[in-house]
This record gives structure tokens, sequence and C-alpha cells, in this order.
């Protein structure tokens, strides 16, 4: 190590390792396809570790014919028929239900079905509640391995010319989607090496049986792969939170804020989020500096979905005023790419450079959770001084800007060496083409001044109820002392999540309270219908469809008094399936599904009976099916709970009746009258359901 050397272990990286090639991978067309040359060479064993695996995407798109599938099982399988001393280990994240648009669906049984038997696919469930296992890492033999922010997934695949429209960015499920940019990191060697060491205690804490390391007699690294640098030191840098005894590790924060310390001229960062406040913090230092480094940040346009766009969104407009307002000397600027007015570049890319002295390339978002609560892997490489690795580093800046601004890499370096200034040869060669373009803040929104609620959906470290009681807590004064306004707070932020969730999936377009109604229509007409909408109803509560989108269907369809009527049968009978869903799955599972707040408040309700049953259906602190499993599956008692959600439910079901009954003549009859009594009707049952809830809660409490 160099006397300059920034990066080391026990401080701000696992360990150093050498290694005698590495390759910047830029995009997942070059990503992917170095992967299926790396699968077609090994001989030993592969480790796959990603955030998403799809077993039907395609390694390689350009059209050629050869004796190897494309698809990812496809090869997997080929490999292994090929050599029989070879054994594959896929590990993806066990992932909430919200991702499941943007994943195959049921992939455990995807790939368990059509997998070779040894080609062992495994689901990680071993984190705390709110995580997830984020690390994107490839190792074939020991001997080659890929680490980045590429997961071999759907809806990922491109090229670095990011055509307008490339019939190649196709997947099933994702047809036709947009540009995507994203980075990786291939490496050879001890570094290789140590990346199979994280790779098999990962495999092994996850259940799988433990797996010896093996030493390749052959080079398996890709031959289509060009090396960038050769024999220089790669430190790995991790997050990984506290979790069953084991201590949180935050290499990845570590680095990040050390490295943005030592940058002299410029740090260049591309992201998908940039929320995390003790990285805002590090750079607003450097920026409020007369003699600090330029900051240049590339991003999406836009957080993705209504979702991420009203809360990501939010906090990273937080983050961009904060460095505006830091940015005493005219340095910062924040960019996306784009094709003009055509269409917008999506960044996923988790990558920095510091001058030409540090390059990152890792799976950490700059995002709170990825510093502390999800499992995260970057690889850094240090210059130590020494011009040829320093040369690397700034020819690959230049590549990634030249990519950016649709020029080669060699007019980026020109303009670098003319300006002496990375921001003002950016400037110097934006066009209104294909180009950078500032980022502009979204839309306002009173989400903004909701911190603590925020921090919910971005924490550093596994939240449980004492800190989210802390996070949310607003005391006020009264002649009763201080009370804490904690579960209303949490209460609309879970409110907030669950409707977002419903609208940024597939379901969306359908599971709106006209369309099921429209689809229902047939049922209105004739004796049996109400009994079949009721076991429609039930059915659908159960598998998650928001219930408040089924009461208001109900309204329409028969009225006031009756849709209210099979809305409270059908949704005590929704309740109580729920309920044996939950005794009948695995009490482990739903509970860590289900959070430590709701764990908590199932135990509460059993000890207090029907009364707390009452107050948590008139506080919806989670989804109306997730409430009812995690019910089943702790110390409620059957009766009581269909008691009390009987009880709870009805002034609610009775109110969203009356108003959308109301809203219908208002649509039918627009005129003042209509308004008033919908007004009126809507300010008495907001009036009743926030008394009922302050009785039942203090009647719960007591």
């Amino acid at each position: 190590m160099g006397a300059s050397t920034l990066l080391i272990p026990r401080r701000n990286c696992w360990r150093r390792a050498h290694a005698g090639r590495v390759a910047f991978v830029v995009d997942a067309a070059a990503y992917f396809a170095a992967v299926a040359e790396a699968l077609e060479r090994a001989r030993h064993s592969v480790f796959m570790l990603g955030w998403d695996f799809h077993s039907r995407v395609r390694l390689r798109r350009d059209g050629r014919l050869r004796d190897w599938p494309d698809d990812l099982v496809g090869m997997l399988n080929a490999a292994a028929e090929r050599n029989r001393k070879l054994h594959i280990y896929v590990l993806a994240w066990d992932f909430y239900m919200v991702y499941q648009r943007e994943r195959e669906f049921l992939p455990l049984l995807r790939f368990g079905a059509q997998a070779h038997r040894r080609v062992q696919f495994r689901l990680d469930d071993r984190y705390p509640a709110g995580g997830s296992h984020h690390q994107k890492i490839i190792v074939v033999d020991d001997a080659v391995a890929f680490s980045g922010g590429i997961d071999i997934a759907a809806a990922r695949w491109d090229t670095p010319e990011h055509l307008l429209h490339d019939s190649r960015r196709n997947d099933p499920g994702f047809e036709n989607y947009g540009p995507f940019h994203d980075v990786q990191m291939a490496v050879d060697g001890e570094a290789a090496a140590a990346l199979a060491d994280l790779a098999r205690e990962r495999w092994h804490r996850a259940g799988g049986r433990r797996v010896r390391a093996v030493k390749a007699e052959h080079d398996p690294w890709p031959p289509g792969l060009a090396v960038d640098v050769t024999d220089v030191d790669v430190a790995i840098a991790r997050t990984e939170p506290q979790f069953e005894g084991r201590e949180e590790t935050r290499e990845v924060e570590r680095a990040y804020v050390d490295s943005i310390a030592a940058a002299r001229n410029w740090i260049y960062i591309e992201n998908q989020y940039i929320t995390s406040y003790k990285i805002r913090d590090a750079l607003s230092e450097r920026l409020s500096q007369k003699d600090g480094p330029e900051i240049i940040l590339v991003a999406p346009r836009t957080c993705s979905g209504w979702l991420e766009h009203r809360t990501m969104g939010a906090m990273r407009d937080i983050f961009i005023d904060q460095l505006r307002a830091a940015d005493r000397f005219d340095r910062f600027r924040i960019y996306y790419p784009t094709h003009g007015n055509e269409r917008d570049i999506f960044v996923h890319s988790k990558l920095m450079i510091v001058d030409d002295r540090i390059l990152r390339i890792g799976s950490a978002n700059l995002a709170n959770r990825s510093m502390g609560l999800d499992t995260e892997c970057d690889l850094l490489i240090e210059s130590d001084g020494e011009p040829r690795i320093a040369q690397a580093i700034a020819g690959f800046q230049n590549r990634l800007l030249g990519e950016h601004l649709g020029l080669e890499a060699e007019e980026v370096g020109e303009a670098v060496n003319a300006t002496r200034s990375l921001l003002a040869a950016i400037e110097t060669l934006r066009g209104s083409g294909r180009s950078l373009q500032p980022v502009e803040n979204c839309e306002k929104t009173w989400l903004e001044d909701l911190h603590a609620g925020l921090l919910l959906l971005d924490p550093e470290r596994p939240v449980g109820v004492e800190q989210l009681e802390k996070m949310m807590a607003v005391e006020l004064p009264s002649e009763e002392g201080k009370r804490t306004l904690a579960r209303p707070l949490l209460a609309v932020v879970t409110l907030l999540l669950l409707g977002g969730l419903w609208y940024s999936t597939p379901l969306r377009d359908w599971v709106t309270p006209e369309h099921v109604a429209a689809v229902a229509e047939p049922l209105r007409h004739g004796p049996a219908g109400p009994f079949l909408w009721a076991s429609i109803f039930t059915l659908a509560g159960m598998l998650m469809v928001p219930l408040t989108a089924l009461i208001v269907a109900s309204a329409l369809l028969f009225g006031p008094n009756v849709g209210a009527a099979i809305s409270l049968g059908a949704g005590v009978a929704s309740a109580a399936g729920g309920y044996l869903m939950g005794q009948w799955l695995w009490r482990d599972t739903v509970r860590r599904f289900a959070g430590p707040r709701l764990s908590r408040i199932s135990r509460e309700v059993g000890e207090r009976g029907i009364l707390s049953i009452v107050a948590v259906r008139l506080v919806p602190v989670a989804p109306f099916t997730v409430v009812n499993m995690v019910a089943g599956a702790s110390h409620v008692g059957l009766r009581d709970f269909v008691l009390g959600s009987a009880l709870g439910m009805a002034p609610g079901i009775a109110g969203i009746s009356i108003l959308s009954n109301r809203a219908a003549a208002l649509v039918t009859d627009p005129g003042a009258g209509s308004l008033a009594v919908l007004l009126v009707v809507a300010l008495l049952f907001g009036g009743a359901l926030l008394w009922l809830r302050r009785r039942f809660m203090a009647l719960g409490n007591a």
C-alpha cells in the first residue's frame, strides 16, 4: 500500500485483495454477454447472488446461432449438463409482495421446476424487518467475479447507445421498456476469491450447506471482456445490518465519507437514489469550503412509479435543496441523461469517482437503507499515486460522460484538460439532443414536511417498535401532560404506503371501485346476485384487494343499505378467512412478513379482548389481509376477533357506503343541494369516526 492509501481494512473496507485483471463493464448488454462466456467456461462452482433473477432473461441478444441456450435457466442447465463436477448456487432476495410487479411470478417454482439438479436456487429470508439483500455478485470457480449494480433480471438489458427504440429491449412481461444505464466491475485473482468467500457465507446463512473453496486450474475470464487495468488492489466494502447476533457493518458508508473528505478537484457520482443524510452532510461540508471540490451527480430525471415519486422523490428533493443551499461557490450540478425531448435514460448505476484517485462501483444506493439496513457490496480501486491506475480511472470517467453526452471519450478528455474543470467541460459539451440536462425538483408535496414519516421509508437501521415510536413521536403539552401522536402518524404513513402499493402494481387499472362495480354489474339483477357478490367480496378481501374499493363497489351496485349489509357480512367473513390462513401458515413467516409493530399489536389484542380489536379496526395500522393473518398467527381468539372486527368495521362501512351513494348522486345531479348533502355527510362521518377511534383506543388502553 502506498503512503497515501485511503482504503484501510477494518476501517472503511472489509479486505484489500489483489486482482491481475479488472474490467469496468458498462450497461447490461456487455455484462450479460460476459456472464454467459464465464458460465460456458465454469468447471467447479458458480455463485450467483442478487436482489432479483429472472429465469427467462436472455443473456445474449445478437441473433447469432450457438449450441448454448440464451436464457438464464437454459444456460445454467447446459453448463451443469456439460460438466458433471459443476455445482451452481443461485441466491435471490425473498422479496416483499410490493415488488411483485417488477419480478418474475413465483421464482422459486420457476427455477425449481426447470433447473438441473446441480443448479440450486434459494430465496434468502435472513434479514431484519424492512430490509433486503441487495448485493449483486457472481463468482465463477473462485477465479472470476462480477459485482456492481446490475441484476440478471427483466427490464435491465441495454447497450451504451441507448437507442430510442430497440427491439432487443424486450423481456417476458416487460415489453419495449426504455433505455437503462448501469455499471458492473469484473475482477480475477485474490479479489475474486474474496468475493467467493462472501458468497459462500451468504449461501450458508440462507440455509444452504457449507461449500468449500475451489482452486481453478484454468482461466474462466470471458474472452470478449476487455481489461481496463492490471495488477491492482481492490477494496471490498460491505453493508450488513445487525441481525441474529451479528454486529452491523457500515464499511460502505465509511468509505463514502472518507472518499468525499479526500477529494481535491471533483467528485463524480452516478446513483439511482440520493437520500442519505450522512452523505448529504459530507457533500454539503465540502461545498461550503472555499477550496472544496466540484460535485457532479448523474441521476434519473424522476423516481420511477407513483409511490417512489411521492416518497423517495420527496426525500431526493430535500437532499438536492440542501446541497444547493450549501453551494456557496457554484460547484454543484445534478443532471439526467436524455435523448432531448424524446426520451430519458434511466440511471440505475451506483458509482463514484474522486479525482483520478478513487473509483467505486457497487450495489449501494446513496440511500439511508444502503448504509445500514440492506446488505450491500461495493468494489473500490485507489490509484495510490500510480499514473497508470490514475489514467485508467480518468479514462473510464471520460467514457461514461461520453456515453451520456453522445460523444467520444477522447472529446471529453480534451475538454477536461482544456478547462481543468469537470463541471466546465460538461457545460461546454452539453447539447440539446443526446446529452445531460439539469434535474429540476419534483412538484412540492406536503410529504416533504413529514421528515419522520419519510425516514420510515428509508431507514438506516432495522426499525423495531421502540424506534418507530421514537421516530414518529410528536409531543404536545396538555392538562394530562405530554401525549404522543405516534400512532396516528404511523397510520397516515401506512395508508399512504398502501395506496401507493395498489397504484403502482399491475392491478392499479383494475382495482378501482368503478371498474369492480362495472365487472360485477351482471350480479345486480336476480335474487342470487347479492350472495354471489358477497362470495366474490370475501375471496377478494383475502387476496389483498383493497377493502375500500370493495365497499364502494357494493354501495354502487346495491345501494347504501343493502351494500353496507353485504360489505359488513363479507368483510367479517373475509377477516375470518384471513385469520384461519394465519393459523394454517407458518407463524414465524407471518410474523416476519408483518413486522414487529403488528406482532406487538396482536399480542396486546389477545390480552385486552374485543375492545382492543375494535380499536385496531378503527386505526388501520396495516393492510386488512395482513392484520387478519397476523391475528390468526398470534394470541387472538377467533370469537373475540370476529366480534371485534364486526364492531370495528361497521362504522367505517356505513360511512363509506353513504358517502359513495351521495357521491354517485352528485354525478347524476350536480347541483348545490347534492354537494351540500355530500359535505355534511362527509363531516358527520369523519367526526363520528374520530370520536369512536379515540373512545375505543382509550378503552383498549384502560
